[in-house]
């Protein structure tokens, strides 16, 4: 008697989302013992102000890597083109099967790459937090550059009819 499956159409790659979380944890868990080692510190309290730049610094980031145009060579082994969106952005799908599949379904998901984005920013937050700042600060001016456009281009159409 086999198992019965996750998902109906036995698609769901539960092996490569498994390597991949194994993935993050072990690279989160040797970065935190490296640090350690090398005596740094993790600061005491985080101001509001950081949070909010880190946060919009992995909304930005998560975007830029799972559906901008310009990252899709990043991508491309993984997921195929679907379709175009709004602005630079890009729909792509995942292809293929096991950890390729997984991997796809990653990197073409914003909300799943802003978990490996936050890590990369806590770390390095953690070991130089002005220098982390500042990529923050330019991603998060990126963040408002884009909506501008968008505000721009709806005035534009409005007033155009």
């Amino acid at each position: 008697m086999t198992a019965p499956r996750y998902d109906d159409g036995g698609e769901v790659p539960l092996g490569g989302y498994a390597a991949l979380a194994t993935t993050f944890t072990t690279g989160a868990a040797l970065f935190a013992a490296l640090a350690h080692r090398r005596g740094v510190r993790p600061p005491e309290q985080v101001p509001p102000l950081d949070v909010a730049l880190l946060g919009t610094a992995v909304f930005k980031a998560s975007r830029l890597i799972s559906k901008d145009k310009i990252t899709s060579f990043l991508r491309a082994p993984f997921t195929r083109r679907t379709e175009q969106g709004e602005g630079s952005e890009v729909m792509d799908a995942p292809r293929g099967g096991g950890a390729q599949r997984a991997v796809g379904d990653l990197v073409s998901c914003p909300f799943c790459v802003s978990a490996w984005v936050a890590g990369v920013l806590v770390g390095s937050y953690a070991v130089t937090p002005r220098g982390t700042r500042l990529v923050c600060a330019g991603l998060t001016a990126l963040t408002a550059a884009d909506w501008l456009q968008y505000a721009w281009t709806w005035a534009q159409q409005s007033t155009e009819g």
